[in-house]
């Protein structure tokens, strides 16, 4: 996969068992996203959540967790939405930075797809947001990651770190534009 290198956090180690997260996105349609995430390393070793029904879930971010921030133009209003090896998923809205948090509604449940081998977790979903269908371009699009060790600490992966603390909701990460051209 050709994508974008996800690097940890200053403030955190990152386990040895990870070797690398990549992530991607791209354009399906006016209103639908197409998300790629690949974890290699020694799976074993750690937390990883088995696999349930794909469903909507909540507090994903506190375990592995795959995520996705799109902002539109230049606006302040962004959705959040989280991927879960389980297979599970959210979808939030804000007004602004961390404020007027809500439930996003979706055209349909993303289809998340999870497979993996004992070195690489692969995660891909597609997200259709109504909300993006004539929203103005570009869209803004933070990818990020939060892995979680065999004994509970986590390291927090983005493409961009603009604060001391892990904070995905920074807009300053948000670091991929799609314009709203062919991908």
């Amino acid at each position: 996969m050709t994508g974008h290198a996800l690097i940890p956090h200053p403030s955190g180690a990152t386990p040895a068992a990870v070797h690398s997260v990549t992530a991607r996105v791209e354009l399906v349609d006016t209103h639908s996203l197409y998300f790629e995430y690949r974890l290699t390393g020694e799976l074993a070793q750690l937390a990883i959540p088995r696999r349930s029904q794909s469903q909507r879930a909540e507090r994903l971010w506190e375990h592995t967790c795959f995520e996705a921030f799109v902002a539109c133009g230049t606006g302040a209003r962004y959705f959040e939405l989280n991927f879960s090896p389980s297979s599970e998923w959210a979808a939030y809205e804000f007004d602004g930075y961390r404020q007027g948090m809500r439930p996003l509604g979706l055209t349909r449940p993303p289809d998340v797809t999870v497979t993996s081998t004992p070195n690489e977790l692969h995660v891909t979903a597609t997200a259709a947001i109504r909300e993006l269908a004539g929203a103005p371009w570009p869209w803004r699009v933070g990818l990020t990651a939060v892995v979680e060790d065999g004994v509970g600490g986590r390291t927090y992966l983005a493409l961009r770190h603009p604060r001391n603390n892990p904070d995905f909701h920074d807009a300053a990460s948000f670091a991929v534009l799609l314009d709203g051209s062919a991908s």
